[in-house]
């Protein structure tokens, strides 16, 4: 339900009104526009009739239901978009945010050359796994805590912000301590405990969508880290399964209008996961941008050749910085500041 308050309300009226949703047994999240504030209360909806009676109190003009199962992270809840900075790195409303680097962290050589690379050639944020989920058990894991402090140097060194991987909830507390975002996987998508973990941290937080994950539950595992008091979120449309086996996945193009027409979040997309294939790349960057996507995350790499993880999806460093070139020319037709 939202509780839209009357103009000229004060900060007083509001907390009453939020006390009062609390007292009913909700969580209020409080959004605050140019002309009114709206309060979202989500909990459980067998009571949601309950809130109803706020129409009572004076600083309250209406209250509506949300039709949609996802709450928070609807339009009804919010029509502005939503945009997330982080540190230069921008996504949402009319910026266009790029992030860049290897698959996994190595070495500190190499995450050094990439993001000195990826950052002169334009991107606002880094990528790297310090964690990382495989397929097999036998491939290479991570580097774990020392790859975070690899990130943190390498972001000390080039003052880029960096999103890295999380895959347990028993570490969220050691990755926050070190990264700027937290990227939660495909694979975890709809890990529900690591999900509400991440959102009740406090910092900015990236979800893929899941590989068989419909648009409707991808939306639902975004609830699970709004209502947990996360409101810079951001999705990222990375490919889903299909019967198709020229490509690694299928990017889902249409997910980007689709989840605009649904939802406030930003939504960008990860080419290199959706194809698996170097030179596919470059031409789904230019649709993202075509089609509305608030940015990109691809996998950069300064060797690909000997990568140990997503070699054969990884841009060279001068190959991403004539893409980051071709980008900002197609930026000036496309309304997006890159």
């Amino acid at each position: 339900m939202i509780i839209v308050m009357k103009p000229g309300s004060t900060k007083k009226d509001l907390e009453a009104v939020i006390k009062k949703v609390k007292e009913l047994g909700f969580k209020a999240h409080t959004i605050t526009g140019v002309e009114r504030t709206v309060i979202g209360a989500v909990g459980d909806e067998r009571g949601k009739h309950k809130l109803q009676t706020l129409e009572t109190i004076d600083s309250v003009e209406k209250v509506i239901e949300i039709l949609q199962s996802f709450k928070l992270a609807s339009l009804e809840f919010k029509k502005e978009p939503t945009v997330v900075k982080v540190g230069g790195a921008v996504f949402g409303g009319d910026h266009f945010g790029v992030i860049a680097g290897p698959c996994s962290v190595e070495s500190e050589k190499q995450m050094l050359d990439a993001a000195i690379g990826v950052k002169k050639a334009g991107a606002k944020m880094l990528r790297g796994g310090a964690f990382k989920p495989r397929t097999s058990p036998y491939a290479f894991q991570g580097l774990e805590k020392e790859g975070l402090k690899i990130l943190a140097k390498a972001r000390e060194e080039t003052g880029l912000p960096f999103v890295t991987e999380v895959v347990n909830p028993e570490d969220v507390e050691l990755v926050g301590e070190y990264a700027d975002v937290f990227q939660i996987g495909a694979r975890n998508c709809q890990n529900f405990s690591l999900l509400k973990r991440v959102g009740r941290f406090g910092k900015p937080a990236l979800l893929k969508r899941g590989l068989s994950t419909t648009i409707q539950e991808f939306l639902m595992s975004a609830e699970y880290i709004l209502s947990e008091g996360c409101t810079e979120l951001v999705l990222c449309e990375r490919g889903i399964r299909t019967f198709e086996t020229s490509t690694r996945n299928t990017l889902d193009i249409s997910a980007v209008p689709v989840i605009r027409s649904l939802s406030h979040l930003p939504i960008i997309i990860d080419p290199s996961h959706a194809t698996g294939v170097r030179k596919y790349i470059a031409p789904l960057c230019y649709a993202s941008m075509a089609v509305g996507a608030d940015g990109l995350m691809i996998e950069v790499h300064p060797d690909p050749q000997n990568a140990l993880c997503d070699g054969p999806q990884s841009l060279k460093i001068e190959d991403f910085a004539a893409l980051m070139k071709k980008l900002k020319e197609l930026s000036k037709f496309s309304g997006k500041k890159i």
